[in-house]
């Protein structure tokens, strides 16, 4: 007994010193990655599906990442018709007085929308987000609440912003979690990737001297895929960014907060996207106006229909997992009649059970369906088939 006793006290003193965060199992996704920002995320981007995070919860100063929640309200304000890129915005004495990254511009000055738009998702151009948070909303204290508003509305709680440039201010924090909200957001205006991708654009127009934009994210010019979205840097914030790429289909975001150097940043954000590129992959399911059923119209199968598809199916997958998508056909046969090009249906996938994809189904012809004469005609000849 005493033995027994002895034994298990030294296998608990040998354990009181183990650490006991060593006791807890990594998750799989994060094995072999170190990233030494203090926070990141790393998505499928259309999915949201997390396939890695550092401290994606922890508040820190996001910088000029701020400014894809401007991008996000202007593009949101674009896309619905409240305004058009080719309107003209007067910069106000409060715009061009913005210290940090700016466009350069005067007071009074005349930019277009699209131009101020360029110089946000290029130059990070803190004039350009004041004049357009004010042309948006009247003043930029207005335009501030409408950022938080739109922040509650994506479920971005770890959120609260002070203004629309990332400039330092007590209180004005989010976490990489919601930048990677507001950013999956952002994607859903494909517009805004044609500037968030330019590296270089030049504005000479109504100038003497013209405005030269160079890109903050030299991801875009040196990591194969990249078209955005926005980079960051105060002192509090250190290096930030939200970059995202596509390859083959398959679109990835990374979100780095907190890294000591603008190389360990881009350092970071490359090895998350390269990760996530070699795990996933794209698949076509559909392809518009494909045929997917032949829907008989009468007993002898001869008079019918076939369910094409109306649009092209593409998803992104975890590679090497295809084999468990599924499908189901949900098409209406009850009507006596078709007419080309009627939505008749649809077909779903499914993974785990999951729905990851629909498309709708149509009819290819004009069809009606037998008669009761073609049913009778159809049970006599039935009938001596079978009497002989």
């Amino acid at each position: 007994m005493k033995n027994i006793t002895s034994k298990l006290l030294i296998l608990f003193l040998i354990l009181s010193f183990i650490p006991f965060s060593n006791m807890i199992p990594v998750k799989a996704e994060n094995e072999g990655i170190t990233v030494e920002a203090k926070s990141a995320i790393l998505l499928e981007a259309n999915s949201g599906k997390v396939i890695y995070e550092k401290n994606s919860h922890e508040k820190f100063a996001p910088a000029s990442v701020t400014k894809i929640m401007t991008m996000l309200l202007t593009m949101e304000a674009i896309d619905s018709g409240k305004i058009k890129l080719n309107d003209k915005v007067t910069v106000s004495e409060n715009a061009k007085k913005m210290g940090g990254s700016t466009m350069l511009l005067d007071t009074g000055e005349i930019r277009t929308v699209e131009e101020l738009l360029k110089g946000i998702a290029i130059a990070s151009g803190n004039d350009a987000a004041v004049a357009m948070g004010e042309y948006l909303a009247g003043t930029e204290e207005s335009f501030v609440n409408l950022m938080n508003e739109r922040a509650k509305a994506l479920g971005m709680n770890d959120s609260s912003f002070k203004n629309c440039t990332g400039l330092s201010a007590s209180g004005h924090l989010t976490s990489a979690y919601d930048i990677s909200i507001m950013s999956r957001e952002l994607l859903k205006h494909p517009t805004i990737l044609k500037y968030s991708g330019t590296y270089m654009e030049t504005i000479s127009e109504g100038r003497k001297t013209p405005i030269g934009l160079v890109n903050h994210n030299k991801l875009v010019r040196f990591f194969k895929g990249c078209d955005g979205l926005k980079t960051g840097f105060t002192e509090e914030a250190k290096y930030c960014i939200s970059a995202t790429a596509t390859r083959d289909g398959v679109r990835m975001l990374s979100v780095i907060m907190g890294a000591p150097t603008y190389k360990i940043r881009n350092r970071d954000a490359s090895m998350l996207l390269n990760h996530g590129f070699s795990k996933f992959e794209s698949k076509k399911l559909l392809v518009k106006d494909s045929e997917v059923e032949k829907v008989p119209m009468n007993k002898q199968g001869d008079k019918f229909f076939i369910a094409k598809a109306k649009d092209d199916l593409n998803i992104t997958i975890e590679k090497g997992t295809d084999k468990s998508i599924t499908k189901k056909y949900e098409i209406n046969k009850t009507k006596s009649q078709y007419k080309k090009g009627e939505v008749v249906g649809y077909c779903e996938f499914y993974f785990n059970n999951e729905l990851i994809g629909k498309v709708e189904l149509y009819s290819d012809r004009d069809i009606k369906k037998s008669g009761l004469m073609d049913n009778i005609k159809y049970n006599i000849k039935n009938l001596f088939k079978g009497a002989v």
